[in-house]
């Protein structure tokens, strides 16, 4: 019987028989598959953590904003000086990205859309102020693993008649949720910020009238 070199060869045309292995070589050298075997695993990682990073909508910017208002005003827009980064630093532990905060105001209602990471990703946050007080927060977008239980209304309802004390406080207590104290923090941050910038916008708008 021919060696599996001769058998191989027996059907190689002249054309691709100088490059071609023997069977028996390939065989002997399984660890020449291990590129293709890491690559489709490297692929698999990345869609599995794509899959994982996806936002989970609750409810749109938009409809979120028309909910506060008869007619929803135009958006304004907050330059984040010195002062109000400052103070992001205090709440939040870092300054907030961006140049500029857009807001929707109408009288002494401020609506406002922030996003804030929880443990590892960001939480998209919509926040109502009424004349220095908090009167709605809801979970627009939630991308964390975990600790979605945030957006339910038996914690979010916590912080309705809520303000800000003169420590940056809020004025009550929030209670924790097991499992998602990162999102917890990050919605009881982002709940005293927009209090300091709804009375960031209020305090302007009172020396605009002042100077008149």
């Amino acid at each position: 019987m021919k060696p599996i070199e001769d058998l191989t060869l027996a059907w190689a045309t002249p054309s691709n028989r100088a490059g071609l292995e023997p069977l028996g070589a390939q065989c002997e050298r399984p660890w020449l598959r291990i590129p293709q075997i890491s690559a489709l695993l490297l692929a698999l990682a990345s869609l599995f953590t794509s899959c994982l990073s996806l936002a989970i909508t609750y409810l749109p910017p938009k409809e979120f904003i028309n909910r506060q208002f008869d007619s929803a005003p135009p958006p304004k827009s907050l330059w984040l000086n010195q002062d109000i980064q400052s103070a992001a630093g205090r709440i939040l532990g870092h300054p907030y990205q961006g140049l500029r905060i857009r807001y929707w105001q109408e009288g002494q209602r401020t609506a406002w859309i922030l996003d804030e990471v929880g443990k590892e990703r960001p939480i998209t946050i919509g926040v109502v102020i009424d004349d220095r007080e908090i009167s709605q927060v809801e979970i627009l977008e939630y991308r964390e693993i975990r600790g979605d239980e945030v957006r339910h209304g038996y914690f979010t309802g916590q912080f309705i008649g809520l303000t800000l004390n003169d420590h940056e406080e809020l004025s009550g207590p929030i209670d924790g949720i097991s499992g998602a104290t990162w999102s917890v923090r990050a919605v009881t941050n982002v709940g005293r910020f927009a209090l300091f910038l709804s009375k960031q916008v209020s305090d302007q708008t009172s020396n605009q009238l002042a100077t008149r």
